[in-house]
């Protein structure tokens, strides 16, 4: 009863939203008077470009309600995460139409954007609100507080065999090798943006227990995949049986619908991701842009957010399961948030990411 009471009034709210959103558009409360010109600007440009790793489906609620309340069209274009990069990269080089808005999980790689020049300074009226960690140079702000998962089939993994932590997964994998042979899947970083950063952060956070992982799924042949979606099929299948470093949010969706789907933070450390969102220095609309960016960050477009993308909100004002003060009261001081700034690059060094991929197709590649 409780949940259905929990439900019905994040339904009573978003309907409340969108009929707000009926009226014209004014400047949000504690927001400078001199924003109108912004909303004005965006109203003017009449739409905003988007390159997100998002799906489309997962964010259509956000989209609408963003439409609704400012009456600026918004085009969205989901792609992956290094797909994005790259696209970005080579129409700014050729000063063809790009996108306003980059929003994307690929952290480095937004972080990388931003040093080299390429994307706007803005200071959003929502800053305030935000944990420090997760703005960086007033230029890429973090949107969401996602957990990674270990996600894994519920018809074919014993309760009693779900890993609660690296080394439970480390000798689950060892003592059972035969069960899983080609059953367990994880990101291919070599063609993942998203998976190459995640792993390089575990190995930030623990080096040791990483390689053993590495190496422990490397010896069951594992299933490498570029998306997040694709792990997730095949695990709801039972083609794979468990998967490693996948992105909470996905899960926490999926097992709502698929009663085969389970998933474990893992007690020992959970990495935190965001989503960050930057404005090009050519963006087209950039009054767009930034109005975009300031509802993605505001309390309302946060509750949206969480509540209908189950995108986990960075704001600690959100509460639900879905956000981080939902998270840090069931996971505590296990949570580990990648710190959006130059530690991300670290990687991206042409010489040191070249060494950790060859140490893990080494590993992983049998």
């Amino acid at each position: 009863m409780k949940k259905l009471n929990h439900s019905l009034r994040i339904a009573a709210a978003a309907v409340a939203f969108v009929a707000a959103g009926g009226a014209s558009a004014q400047v949000p409360a504690g927001y400078p008077g001199a924003y109108q010109s912004v909303i004005d600007g965006a109203k003017k440009e009449g739409k905003v470009l988007i390159y997100s790793v998002t799906d489309t489906a997962q964010v259509r609620s956000l989209i609408k309600d963003f439409e609704s309340l400012y009456g600026v069209k918004v085009e969205y274009n989901d792609m992956n995460s290094t797909e994005l990069y790259n696209r970005y990269i080579s129409e700014n080089a050729a000063s063809s139409t790009s996108a306003d808005v980059l929003w994307s999980s690929a952290m480095d790689l937004q972080v990388k954007l931003v040093n080299d020049g390429l994307m706007a300074n803005y200071e959003s009226p929502e800053s305030a609100n935000l944990p420090q960690w997760s703005q960086y140079q007033k230029q890429a702000y973090g949107t969401t507080y996602e957990p990674l998962a270990i996600v894994y089939n519920k018809r074919l993994l014993p309760a009693g065999d779900v890993p609660q932590t690296r080394a439970d997964f480390i000798k689950l994998l060892q003592t059972q090798a035969a069960k899983f042979k080609g059953k367990v899947t994880t990101y291919d970083i070599e063609k993942s943006g998203v998976g190459f950063n995640y792993l390089t952060q575990d190995a930030r956070v623990n080096p040791q227990v990483t390689w053993q992982l590495v190496n422990a799924m490397g010896a069951t042949n594992p299933k490498l995949q570029s998306s997040t979606g694709a792990m997730m099929e095949r695990i709801s299948s039972g083609e794979n049986l468990i998967g490693y470093n996948i992105l909470g949010s996905y899960a926490f969706a999926k097992a709502k619908k698929d009663p085969s789907i389970g998933y474990v933070y893992p007690k020992d450390y959970t990495l935190v991701v965001s989503r960050l969102v930057t404005i090009s220095k050519k963006a087209k609309n950039p009054n767009a842009a930034k109005l975009w960016v300031d509802y993605l960050l505001s309390k309302r477009g946060q509750t949206l957010l969480a509540n209908q993308a189950d995108l986990f909100s960075i704001r600690a004002d959100v509460e639900g399961e879905t956000s981080m003060a939902g998270l840090t009261k069931q996971l505590g001081d296990s949570l580990k948030p990648i710190p959006i700034g130059t530690g991300l690059l670290v990687y991206l060094d042409q010489s040191k990411r070249l060494e950790f991929l060859k140490q893990w197709q080494q590993a992983i590649k049998r």
